[in-house]
């Protein structure tokens, strides 16, 4: 039993059989899998080094240089809200379509314009890097052409873990043939 500030029960049910239980709500966004242990310490890293900054603007400001402080806390928020974008990239899912969030970009697809959603054998960067390697990677067909595979086995939330890869692709890809 997973403890409720980890995950959603919806989460851990679509883990574990592939697709959602017959009662859940699908008008709810929702990743088919957690965020990756690669993603999660770069967040938790940059957020400590904003808490840093943000107690560096009030020392400042208690040292009458609000310019500074003004300064630090806009680099603060900025690094908050940069690394809250992050821990939202991946896949997600619901009745409605398959969205794609990527950093700057994001991409919903009703499920009507989803032509297939099927696990392929390519080069993949790995963690986003310039360096590629052979591995797997999720292609979403759309009727406009392939999106570009967001998903990975080599990105920064499955580099390590295959089955947690295997598991998500599965699901999305059973979401994508029963709701197409």
């Amino acid at each position: 039993m997973s403890l409720p500030f980890r995950s959603a029960p919806a989460v851990d049910d679509l883990q574990a059989t592939g697709r959602p239980l017959p009662n859940e709500v699908r008008d709810r966004w929702l990743r088919p899998y957690r965020p990756g242990p690669w993603r999660v310490a770069v967040a938790a890293l940059a957020l400590m080094l904003s808490a840093y900054l943000l107690l560096a603007a009030v020392i400042m400001a208690a040292a009458k240089n609000a310019e500074g402080g003004a300064v630090l806390l806009v680099v603060a928020v900025l690094v908050i809200a940069g690394m809250l974008r992050l821990l939202r990239m991946g896949v997600w899912i619901s009745g409605k379509g398959l969205r794609q969030v990527g950093y700057f970009t994001t991409v919903t697809l009703p499920w009507s314009q989803v032509v297939s959603v099927r696990t392929a054998q390519q080069p993949v960067r790995v963690l986003g890097l310039p360096r590629s390697v052979q591995g797997q990677a999720l292609v979403i067909s759309r009727r406009n052409g392939p999106l570009r595979p967001i998903m990975t086995d080599h990105n920064a939330d499955f580099l390590g873990r295959v089955e947690a890869f295997d598991v998500a692709a599965d699901a999305l890809e059973g979401w994508a043939a029963e709701l197409r």
